[in-house]
């Protein structure tokens, strides 16, 4: 089912939901030439239940001496990707207020390896890299709104490194950006010049 088609039904309930939430990313990503979306699933109405998204939006996506960040003699100047891959899924019983989006990047799409942000508000080391915290208070926010916060994440417009409520999502990653990453200027970069890059794709 395309758009078009979904408009024409008459949804009711979760149903209209999820419709209300691809039609405002579907408006809100047109004019983008930076983020774009596909669907991963569907219902049983053909409605979508997850969404890839797809960022080319220049960030940070490792440092060097990775293993050395807790020696203060070292640098760990950033390492920068051009494209990352970002997971939404939504639980059958979204948008129930115990049942959150699950908003994750993947560190492997289409067979291939994919960079994670680095960035204290998205999860870089252990089980649950690539997960994103968003401070979802509600259901009030739509998953588009959640999308372009991201998009800001990438670009470090965008963080929360104190380590203080709400806390970061990775304290490794935020400890880089306060004793490196801010004091150097790291994480204030340039869109448009490419520096540095790991992965290109």
């Amino acid at each position: 089912m395309d758009i078009a088609q979904a408009n024409s039904q008459n949804f009711i309930g979760r149903n209209r939901r999820l419709l209300n939430e691809w039609k405002t990313i579907d408006y809100r990503l047109s004019g983008r030439n930076d983020v774009s979306y596909s669907i991963a699933q569907t219902n049983n109405a053909g409605l979508p239940t997850a969404y890839i998204i797809d960022y080319k939006i220049k960030s940070i996506c490792a440092v060097e001496n990775i293993n050395e960040l807790k020696n203060a003699d070292i640098e760990n100047k950033p390492i920068f990707a051009n494209r990352f891959i970002l997971k939404i899924e939504l639980p059958d019983n979204y948008p129930c207020i115990d049942a959150q989006p699950s908003f994750r990047f993947l560190s492997e799409y289409g067979g291939e390896k994919t960079a994670l942000p680095w960035h204290p508000n998205i999860r870089y080391f252990g089980e649950f890299a690539g997960r994103v915290c968003l401070n979802l208070n509600d259901t009030y926010n739509d998953l588009a709104w959640g999308i372009e916060r991201i998009a800001l994440y990438l670009k470090y417009e965008l963080y929360h490194a104190a380590i203080e409520p709400p806390y970061p999502e990775d304290i490794k990653v935020a400890e880089w950006v306060i004793k490196q990453g801010e004091p150097n200027e790291w994480i204030f970069f340039d869109q448009d010049h490419n520096d540095n890059e790991l992965y290109t794709k």
